[in-house]
């Protein structure tokens, strides 16, 4: 793949997400029903995009594509349809950097995910995913200023995987995901200030998920959320998953390390401050 065609290929989809606001706010498909529409592929595309481009490595784009989803069908909706997606994705990014992660992260991580996604499937009803969503972003900008802004002027420490920090970020992980669709932030959190070289953080990232995400599938069964409609939609998008998947490991792996981590900490930034701006909203009606 180009860099033409990578940059074709990001400049169509920021300027189809930005049709897809302008022209999608009242077009919200009915409760159980879903049209094939221009509509449809004008908001869905870009979403997959985006996702594509996180699970290729530029994390924090993948929070955008459920509220983009939403503006045609539920939540819940775009998150069932969603789901399959994130699995092919999964293989893509799985398969592309099988020999570069780090086990002893996925080792300290993993437990507390799968308490954290328990967790999370327990106290859905109980907990207003706005509330996580705003902690989760006020956590990440204040994280990811503090290392912009220390720069090269302070030495930044280099920490290593370790059980206690990974079970309570892995915990946070797991709940946030089932919650507010929020995993990625603090998985960064964790996993940055280690220093990984850039094709190990995304692989570890991409292996972690993965794993969440196929525990995800028996809530959603549960749930009912599985319907030939939403399956459909999901297998018509497949192929752009995949495509705008390889996009995001094309450009990883052409990035230098220094560069990486920058734009993922701005990256952070303005996940952040979407998360706060969707917290808040509730508050002021």
């Amino acid at each position: 793949m180009s860099a033409a065609c990578v940059q074709a290929l990001l400049c169509q989809t920021f300027s189809a997400t930005a049709w897809a606001v302008l022209h999608s706010r009242s077009s919200r498909q009915p409760r159980g029903t879903m049209t094939f529409d221009l509509t449809f592929f004008a908001v869905m595309v870009p979403a997959v995009i985006l996702m594509g481009l996180s699970k290729g490595g530029f994390a924090g784009l993948s929070l955008l594509s459920l509220p983009l989803m939403a503006l045609i069908v539920s939540p819940v909706q775009a998150a069932a349809i969603m789901l399959p997606i994130l699995i092919i994705q999964d293989v893509v990014s799985v398969w592309s950097y099988r020999r570069d992660f780090d086990r002893r992260n996925l080792a300290t991580l993993i437990p507390g995910m799968l308490l954290g996604v328990l967790a999370g499937y327990l106290l859905a009803a109980k907990v207003s995913d706005a509330v996580v969503g705003l902690a989760v972003g006020v956590i990440s900008i204040g994280f990811a200023l503090r290392r912009l802004l220390a720069g090269k002027k302070m030495t930044q420490p280099v920490t290593k995987a370790n059980y206690a920090a990974g079970t309570l970020w892995g915990a946070i992980c797991g709940f946030t995901s089932m919650i507010a669709h929020a995993g990625g932030p603090p998985f960064q959190i964790y996993t940055m200030p280690q220093r990984l070289p850039p094709a190990v953080f995304v692989g570890t990232g991409a292996l972690f998920f993965a794993l969440m995400n196929w525990i995800k599938v028996l809530p959603y069964f549960i749930l009912g959320q599985f319907s030939p409609q939403n399956l459909m939609a999901s297998a018509a998008l497949a192929p752009v998953a995949i495509l705008s998947t390889i996009a995001g490991v094309w450009l990883v792996r052409r990035v230098p390390a220094e560069r990486f981590y920058t734009i993922i900490y701005w990256l952070l930034i303005a996940v952040g401050v979407k998360l706060v701006f969707d917290g808040l909203r509730p508050l002021f009606g």
